[in-house]
């Protein structure tokens, strides 16, 4: 059975993230490397029952209205965009920030026998839950032997 994988849409980006954020650095090799990306890749759980697949998706500081999802041709996409606020620091400067997901991105390839007109998603706790039902498949009819004449 073929079970759901990710795209790694950001993957360069977080190779070099440490880097060019380096503060050993001087300022002119963050014109190469800003260390941002559109898109962060959550982190998800996947567990298979018999009935359906059940996906959590990590996406804590959103609202249920920041999410898009859409399902087509086998290829299951989620994101996420909120309107990142810059905050002043009371004391000190900000030298690294890695805990914020203003964007999140992920597509998985869905196995054959899933019924995308039955996905479900509800949101809380910072948790995206996604229900993948499995499309109910008839009973394969008994083996036939066949006579050649």
């Amino acid at each position: 059975m073929k079970s759901p994988v990710k795209f790694r849409d950001n993957f360069w980006p977080r190779t070099f993230s440490d880097f060019f954020e380096s503060e050993n650095l001087p300022e002119w090799s963050k014109r190469f490397y800003d260390g941002e990306s559109k898109f962060e890749i959550p982190s998800v759980n996947i567990k298979e029952n018999e009935s359906d697949f059940q996906v959590e998706v990590a996406a804590p500081g959103f609202e249920k209205k920041d999410f898009k999802i859409d399902c087509s041709d086998g290829m299951l996409t989620l994101q996420a965009e909120r309107e990142e606020k810059k905050e002043a620091a009371e004391k000190g400067e900000m030298k690294r920030r890695e805990f914020s997901y203003s964007s999140i991105k992920r597509s998985f390839n869905l196995p054959a026998n899933i019924d995308e007109e039955g996905i479900s998603a509800r949101y809380e706790n910072g948790i995206l839950h996604l229900q993948l039902p499995k499309v109910k498949s008839a009973e394969a009819p008994p083996a036939k032997t066949i006579k050649v004449g």
